[in-house]
């Protein structure tokens, strides 16, 4: 052997009797004489379209069959190649110019009419597959074989759209492989995407879909904002929708952690609280909660314990104070949401609410109508409160306190009547949740607004009468604070009397009766005289005209006035006094 035959057997070369040997195979596979287990092992080892039915009689499963065809089609295809170099240089130049390598090259690039018969043929054999009958295994109609066989032959956009419509019309709902076949198709889209390939989007997004809920119902929260990331468009509100399914059941911090989980995922993580809250509320609303109308509700005595679909609006809240970027959006939530609580006379959970509230809410500048109401809000719970310690520290005084310790509660218990009169006053005369601002739903907005006043403010002028009229004996001056409640409230500039409603609630007469005990009261310091009170009530002569003249001014107000002192003096002494 010369040096260039040893340099020649050191490369790589395919088999120079290829044909011989293939012949041999092809014609042992069809001898009949032998039996079917070694008829296949030679017609596996050179498959051809001749030797395709001995291969199949011994296939049991789908794959098996499928073996078989990529087998034949890929033996064929070489062979159609070295078939044609081998004519071609047969008859250019005979068989000694087998061993040159222009030729060959020339020889690679099959005819275009071969080429397409061949992929022709390739193409029946596959799809002849689609009813391949087997023996084991799973069969050709099987969701995996269908999707091997169209991603085989290029056919994905109409695998993707008829796996989404199947799961449109709820046919592999019940399948024991569904959770796997979500998840097979899922990866798919999320690959052919990588791969730039491309997709149909409907199809993808009822896909994706249908795999969250498959992680949903499998409680893997972790992976689900990964996935909801490739919803595009779409992204931001699914999640979102994923987040309302927490509902009662994740504490703060597992919210926190699935809202952080949006930002590594490419999903906007204050845009994905706002819409969470917004979602909660919505639905809560929409779907739960009774509306915010009818009769004005009692707020004496206990409240009912909270339903879980209160609670789930309370909580609904937490989205937005994650971040301080959307403390703004939780002003106003927090505003709607105190709206409806007030309204339906919960003020526990207002309360609870204003507790569960960032400090910083209240600092808040912008928007101005959202920042005045929330102080508002504010307001009446700090007066609330006040009222409360004024009741409780009443209730601490014991007749065996010796001398220095009474003092000491007096001193407390002064201190306390003081301030919740001077609160209560300043919330009755300062336009407490009267606002003209233009806004979004601004009827509404009013409507509500004037509901809570008409249930809160009659409460609180009869609560203050009340405690003044009570602590008389311990603060004398209280009795004289009690009867100037009426002023105020009778003041057109403040216009308190119109939120005392007629519906069912805290009436006109209700504030009437408080206003009659605080004047006879009064005169049990001074003995029958009733004109006493009135000096008291009225020291200068211009407020008895103004009594007196019903038609001057604000008519309602004079005669609201007059009507008080007519139920707490008598229509006698009335009549008797303006004769005079």
């Amino acid at each position: 052997m010369d040096e260039g035959d040893t340099e020649d057997s050191q490369q790589w070369s395919g088999n120079v009797r290829r044909q011989m040997w293939k012949t041999i195979c092809q014609r042992t596979a069809l001898n009949t004489t032998l039996s079917p287990t070694e008829r296949a092992l030679y017609a596996a080892l050179a498959p051809t379209p001749s030797t395709a039915a001995v291969l199949k009689a011994v296939c049991r499963t789908w794959e098996e069959h499928l073996w078989v065809v990529v087998s034949i089609a890929c033996e064929e295809r070489p062979s159609l190649g070295l078939a044609r170099i081998a004519r071609e240089c047969f008859r250019e130049s005979g068989l000694g110019t087998l061993e040159g390598s222009a030729a060959s090259e020339a020889g690679m690039v099959p005819d275009e009419g071969v080429e397409e018969e061949w992929e022709e043929d390739v193409k029946q054999m596959l799809e002849a597959l689609e009813a391949v009958q087997v023996a084991e295994g799973a069969p050709a109609d099987h969701p995996y074989h269908i999707s091997q066989l169209h991603i085989i032959l290029d056919k994905t956009d109409e695998l993707l759209e008829s796996f989404a419509n199947g799961l449109q019309e709820g046919i592999y709902v019940s399948a024991p492989e569904y959770p796997a076949l979500t998840r097979f198709f899922a990866h798919l889209c999320l690959f052919l995407q990588l791969i730039d390939m491309p997709v149909s989007p409907l199809a993808t997004q009822v896909i994706l879909e249908a795999y969250l809920r498959v992680l949903e119902s499998a409680g893997q929260r972790e992976l689900f904002a990964m996935y909801t990331g490739a919803l595009g468009d779409n992204a931001v509100e699914r999640y979102a929708l994923f987040l309302t399914s927490l509902e009662l059941s994740g504490g703060m911090h597992e919210r926190r952690l699935a809202l952080t989980r949006a930002r590594e995922h490419g999903l906007g993580i204050e845009r994905e609280a706002i819409v969470m809250a917004e979602r909660t509320i919505e639905k809560t609303f929409t779907e739960i909660l009774p509306p915010v109308k009818g009769p004005l509700p009692s707020i004496i005595g206990l409240e009912p314990a909270a339903t879980d679909a209160e609670i789930l609006l309370l909580r609904s809240i937490e989205w937005t104070t994650f971040l301080e970027s959307t403390y703004d959006t939780a002003l106003e939530q927090a505003n709607v949401i105190l709206r409806y609580f007030l309204g339906r006379g919960r003020i526990q959970l207002s309360k609870m609410l204003l507790d569960m509230l960032p400090p910083e809410l209240g600092s808040l500048p912008e928007p101005e109508d959202q920042a005045t109401e929330f102080m508002h809000y504010r307001q009446i719970f700090n007066v609330w409160g006040l009222l409360a310690r004024v009741v409780e520290t009443q209730a601490l005084e014991q007749p065996q306190m010796n001398k220095e310790t009474r003092l000491a509660w007096l001193d407390d218990y002064k201190t306390l009547v003081e301030q919740a009169r001077e609160q209560v006053i300043k919330l009755l005369t300062t336009d407490w949740l009267m606002s003209d601002a233009e806004v979004h739903n601004g009827d509404r907005r009013r409507r509500d607004l004037s509901r809570i006043r008409q249930i809160y403010i009659p409460e609180l002028i009869i609560r203050l009468h009340s405690i003044l009229v009570d602590s008389r004996g311990r603060i004398p001056e209280n009795m004289k604070h009690a009867l100037s409640l009426v002023n105020i409230v009778a003041d057109s500039r403040y216009r308190l009397y119109e939120d005392f409603s007629k519906q069912d609630g805290r009436r006109l007469g209700d504030s009437l009766g408080a206003v009659r005990q605080a004047v006879l009261a009064g005169l049990e310091g001074g003995g029958s005289d009733r004109s006493r009170i009135l000096t008291v009530y009225y020291p200068s002569s211009t407020e008895k005209v103004t009594l007196r003249s019903t038609s001057i001014g604000d008519g309602f107000s004079a005669r609201w006035t007059q009507v008080c002192m007519v139920r707490a003096l008598g229509v006698g002494s009335m009549l008797a006094l303006l004769n005079t």
